[in-house]
């Protein structure tokens, strides 16, 4: 884990949980592609960094999740470097707080504060594409977060943030967190049409074929929404269609596991009546969500 691997001329990336980009901007500096989960990631970044004699020059990140920020602060304290972010993902990590406030719609208890959810705050600037260095370029990756974005470099290697999902992890958590379904298809839809030296999702091996990886993803959407309808035939609340996705799929509540999951299967929800396929209403005081039938 934390093992410096180069794919391209300048273009490297550090294997760990959320992989991390590396850039190479001159003879011996780099800029870095997210931060990894905490301070302990940091840490072992700028040993790797430190190691082979660079100089970190600026951090860009992905998105705001905290598994992708939460190196950010204590690298920024340790080297002054600044950070960028799209607009929305600034709020978020200057602020982390809001999202464990979107994903619990309210204050968050303690227990939900926790350093898988909210990253420690760090100072950014707005990213656009005149603050990259040369061979650098961006894109938008909308459907899992707010304003996520992926990165190409000079040689042809796109860095896809939480846009698609290993095999692995699809298999076995089934879910993963998806806050605009619709966008998340056309995410999905757009990297399959896209053609480069090498692909790196950050949750999936590096690979040359992205198309595989991402009929998969889509592969695992429809089945969620196949069974979401099916089990809304006769209309449910959130809280009975939230236990009858986690029995489906054997997976057991937790905390953390509530707010993620069931932040995206309301996702899903808005998604379904958005299309038609679905509608909510109240009764006796609960919003009842019931699959429209099809003719």
């Amino acid at each position: 884990m934390y093992e410096l691997y180069q794919v391209g001329e300048k273009t490297y990336y550090i294997e760990c949980p959320a992989k991390i980009g590396i850039y190479k901007t001159g003879e011996n500096e780099v800029v870095l592609i997210d931060t990894g989960n905490d301070k302990e990631a940091a840490k072992k970044v700028l040993r790797v960094l430190d190691g082979e004699g660079w100089t970190l020059k600026a951090i860009y990140n992905t998105h705001s999740n905290a598994d992708h920020i939460g190196g950010n602060q204590w690298i920024q304290k340790k080297t002054g470097c600044p950070i960028y972010a799209t607009k929305v993902e600034q709020y978020f990590t200057e602020n982390p707080e809001l999202e464990t406030a979107i994903l619990y719609g309210g204050y968050a208890q303690k227990s939900l504060r926790n350093k898988f959810l909210m990253a420690k705050p760090s100072e950014t600037l707005l990213l656009t594409p005149e603050t990259l260095p040369e061979g650098l370029t961006m894109f938008s990756l909308p459907g899992h977060f707010f304003e996520m974005v992926g990165f190409k470099t000079s040689d042809d290697i796109y860095f896809l943030g939480d846009c698609v999902f290993g095999e692995h992890i699809i298999n076995k958590y089934h879910f993963t967190f998806i806050y605009d379904v619709a966008g998340y298809l056309a995410t999905l839809q757009h990297i399959m049409n896209l053609s480069g030296a090498l692909f790196i999702p950050s949750h999936a091996d590096a690979v040359k074929d992205i198309k595989p990886l991402a009929e998969k993803n889509i592969a695992k959407v429809k089945e969620i929404e196949t069974f979401i309808l099916q089990t809304c035939l006769m209309g449910l609340n959130f809280e009975e269609i939230l236990k009858e996705v986690f029995d489906h799929y054997s997976l057991t509540l937790d905390l953390n596991q509530y707010v993620l999951v069931g932040s995206t299967i309301r996702s899903f929800l808005s998604y379904l009546v958005d299309g038609g396929m679905m509608t909510c209403h109240f009764d006796s005081n609960r919003l009842i969500w019931k699959t429209v039938p099809q003719a």
